[in-house]
C-alpha cells in the first residue's frame, strides 16, 4: 500500500496556496537523502518557503519534493525525501500538518545499489535516535 504522506502533503499544499497563503515545510536534515545549503539548517531541521515565488521547478512526488530555490542570491537544487518532512503548513497563520519522521525509509535511486541499502541497514541498527520533540511556550 503506499503512503498517504505525500498526498496529505500535496492536498495541504494546494489548500494553503489556493488561500493566498505561504506554504512553508519542515523538513528533519538527519534523514539520508535531504539536500539543503548548510546556512539554512538550524538544531537539525530546515523550514523552507515553497511557494510558486519562491521556487522553480517545484515537484512533490511520492518519494521526494524537489525545486530550485535561491539562498543568498545563489541557486540550490533542493531535495528532500518524503520520510524527511515533519510538517507543512501556512506562515501566515500557522494551520497545517505535522508528521511522523521515518528513518528507516528507503529512498530509491538509479545508482543506490546493494551496498548503500546495506550501509544505510548497518547505519540505522548503530545508531538509537531518541525524541527530537521540545516543548515551546
Amino acid at each position: 500500500m503506499t503512503s498517504v504522506k505525500p498526498y496529505l502533503i500535496e492536498a495541504l499544499y494546494q489548500w494553503i496556496s489556493d488561500n493566498q497563503l505561504t506554504p512553508l515545510v519542515v523538513a528533519d536534515v538527519s534523514v539520508a537523502g535531504v539536500k539543503v545549503p548548510e546556512t539554512a539548517i538550524e538544531d537539525g531541521k530546515v523550514v523552507l518557503n515553497v511557494s510558486m515565488t519562491a521556487t522553480q521547478g517545484l515537484s512533490l512526488e511520492d518519494e521526494i519534493i524537489s525545486f530550485s530555490a535561491r539562498f543568498s542570491g545563489r541557486p540550490f537544487m533542493v531535495v528532500i525525501p518524503m520520510a524527511a518532512v515533519t510538517a507543512i503548513y501556512a506562515r501566515e497563520n500557522s494551520k497545517g500538518m505535522m508528521f511522523d519522521v521515518d528513518p528507516d525509509a528507503e529512498i530509491e535511486s538509479d545508482d543506490s545499489g546493494d551496498q548503500q541499502s546495506d550501509k544505510q541497514e548497518d547505519k540505522t541498527k548503530a545508531t538509537k535516535k531518541t525524541g527530537h520533540l521540545k516543548l515551546v511556550d
